[in-house]
């Protein structure tokens, strides 16, 4: 008896270790995941991440691991995509499976619960909140319409700069107002008492971003973003955000009422983008109903989003050519031959300076505003690059690295606007070599606006000013660093040395 049983429990062992080894080996076949670095306990590779630049050190390992590695930051699953290649196969080929944004406390408290356009989830509100931006918001005609606010608000950068002629200026900030001034008027015109408030929680939002929350990272511990203090700090701001996004709504409302509003024969020429979003919401144009919610949280994203991303594109641009005077002349000699006895730049002249758009794309080449492009969440399990994709898996694409991608751009590191003579490549998410402004389902709704804004900046800035670096510093030793954060400016202030130049 005592063999019998002995023999069926060694049989029962034998089956159990069968069945363990089909379904160890099932699993491994599953997650057949891209490589990457070893992970330490409970953190992963976060200790990977804290304390650098994340760009700069992602890249330093995908040259180890390749151009997709699978990372664990805290709970989290966790691709890296490095290439062109792989980036075109992450949001195109598998486009609808990262349609999606990972959900965030910040985006949560500050964004009304995934009400903008930035993190609400894919679907039918998401697609019909994206036609109106593209339709409607952003449209190119809308774009036009802006334009004697930015040579408004230009003209305006260049009498300030004009008064403090042949000191060092801070041209970081001077920038950042006129941007700053071009997107409020945009977004609810020069109707709010509170403008300057909400570019202030607006850059504290933007900063946010580049923020690790604990709940974010280790979702098992959400209460620990109460315990720290995040949470309480987001929840502060957004009660301010409120009260003036409401009172500056509050303020168009009775402004459509007024019968002056109703002489005009175009209104939608002056119309601001929070009056067209009123419009459509009376309306009831779109198949999805706009709330009021939907109105406060696009509007503060157009102001966290938009206002630090184009200045920091004109200051590194800016920045580029102190360092490569060569680049610097020449892009001056070509607009002013274009505008040459003009006092004033539009942006239909701006369209003909064939270098000074090379120039730009090289700078957003190498000195992308947003080096780590927004993060996708795959909505279901797929295949990249020959590994398998587990469902819920972050997605990270690291766009400073693409810019320097070598199997589509020779000599990289080098700073060569010439490089785009002979190629047609462009921003809008077709060319994968170069995506600033990101690709896929998600890409920016704003590039046209913020293209427009940075290229007749620059018009401006190179028309009217000769510049030189202050003190003894040699273009050689100019620094380029840039600074943490979700947007990349740079580490230091730009102070340059403006000059006017005469018009003949």
């Amino acid at each position: 008896m005592e063999i019998q049983l002995s023999f069926f429990f060694a049989t029962f062992l034998f089956f159990l270790f069968l069945l363990a080894k089909q379904y160890y080996n099932k699993h491994r076949t599953v997650q057949k995941l891209p490589p990457g670095p070893w992970k330490l306990p409970f953190i992963g590779n976060l200790h990977q991440l804290v304390g650098s630049l994340p760009h700069r050190s992602l890249k330093k390992l995908s040259e180890k691991y390749g151009p997709i590695m699978h990372l664990q930051v805290g709970e989290l699953q966790t691709i890296v995509v490095s290439s062109a290649r792989i980036a075109e196969e992450t949001l195109k080929t598998n486009g609808l499976i990262f349609a999606d944004r990972p959900q965030l406390l910040l985006t949560k408290i500050m964004f009304y619960n995934f009400s903008d356009l930035g993190s609400s989830p894919y679907g039918e509100h998401w697609r019909q909140m994206r036609k109106l931006c593209v339709m409607e918001l952003l449209s190119p005609k809308k774009v036009q319409s802006f334009q004697n606010i930015m040579e408004e608000e230009f003209s305006s950068l260049v009498s300030r700069i004009q008064s403090s002629e042949g000191v060092p200026i801070n041209l970081t900030d001077n920038v950042l107002e006129a941007e700053s001034a071009i997107i409020c008027r945009a977004a609810v015109g020069r109707r709010c008492s509170d403008q300057k408030a909400l570019i202030t929680l607006a850059k504290e939002t933007a900063s946010f971003a580049g923020i690790f929350n604990v709940g974010d990272i280790f979702p098992s511990l959400k209460f620990l973003d109460s315990l720290f203090g995040s949470k309480r700090k987001l929840v502060n701001m957004h009660k301010k955000v409120d009260i003036i996004l409401e009172n500056i709504i509050r303020e168009h409302e009775e402004d459509r009422l007024s019968p002056k509003r109703g002489q005009t024969s175009d209104q939608s020429s002056e119309e601001d983008l929070l009056d067209v979003f009123l419009r459509l919401k009376d309306s009831r144009e779109l198949q999805v109903s706009i709330t009021r919610e939907n109105i406060k949280a696009n509007i503060l994203e157009l102001f966290s989003a938009g206002i630090e991303t184009s200045s920091m594109a004109i200051e590194w641009t800016m920045a580029a050519m102190m360092k490569h005077p060569r680049v610097m002349e020449k892009a001056q000699a070509e607009v002013r031959k274009a505008f040459k006895g003009k006092k004033k730049i539009s942006d239909c002249d701006v369209q003909s300076l064939s270098y000074l758009k090379m120039v730009t794309k090289e700078t957003l080449r190498l000195y992308p505003p947003g080096p780590l492009l927004g993060p996708r969440i795959s909505r279901e399990k797929c295949t990249i690059g020959g590994y398998d994709i587990p469902a819920n898996t972050i997605a990270v694409i690291n766009g400073w690295a693409i810019g320097r991608d070598t199997e589509f751009w020779d000599n990289p590191d080098v700073y060569e606007p010439e490089r785009f003579s002979n190629i047609s490549t462009s921003y809008t998410g077709a060319h994968f070599e170069l995506i600033p402004f990101g690709a896929g389902r998600r890409i920016c709704p704003g590039i046209s606006l913020s293209i427009a804004g940075i290229e007749l900046s620059l018009a401006y800035l190179l028309y009217h000013f000769d510049w030189k670096l202050p003190g003894e510093i040699s273009p050689e030793e100019f620094d380029m660093t840039e600074k943490f954060g979700a947007a990349a400016g740079r580490k230091h202030n730009l102070c340059l040395i403006p000059t006017s130049h005469v018009i003949d």
